[in-house]
């Protein structure tokens, strides 16, 4: 598993949606409602972050869903590899991005797609025509950030 370090987070507790609820909040909810995450981007390198942080999500309860058009049918930390979010059989409630920001954006349209409920862009991820897309679908989006370490930074 990879170290989860403070070096690689950068935490603005003063940026907040338009709504006025803050990103903590929408990161609380999100880590306290979803039990189904797909990972875009999973990887079977133990020392790339994909396969780092599905292990801790894993540890941490979550079901994780692995999406890898390259390592499709196989299987990664005990799950199924499915070569796109639209293969899996099971509802997901967030969908997890480790792919470049430009790759996020046909990933965004396909967790509106699937009815995800969340969708969450790793560190160095942003791609704000997507978020804004996802937003007017009605999903909460992150970006720019790291479930594990938001896990750890809340104690879990």
């Amino acid at each position: 598993m990879l170290p989860l370090t403070a070096s690689c987070f950068r935490y603005d507790p003063l940026l907040s949606y338009a709504g006025g609820m803050s990103i903590d909040n929408d990161i609380d909810t999100i880590l306290n409602t979803s039990r189904c995450i797909a990972v875009v981007g999973a990887s079977d390198k133990p020392h790339r972050a994909s396969f780092g942080v599905m292990q801790v999500l894993q540890n941490s309860g979550y079901r994780c869903i692995p999406v890898s058009p390259r390592l499709a049918g196989k299987t990664l930390l005990g799950e199924t590899v499915y070569a796109a979010l639209g293969d899996a059989p099971d509802s997901i409630d967030m969908v997890d991005l480790f792919i470049n920001s430009e790759a996020a954006g046909p990933s965004v349209d396909d967790a509106i797609a699937i009815g995800a409920k969340f969708v969450w862009m790793q560190l160095g991820v942003i791609n704000e025509a997507a978020a804004e897309r996802a937003k007017n679908a009605g999903l909460t989006v992150v970006m720019d950030r790291c479930p594990a370490i938001e896990l750890r930074k809340r104690g879990r």
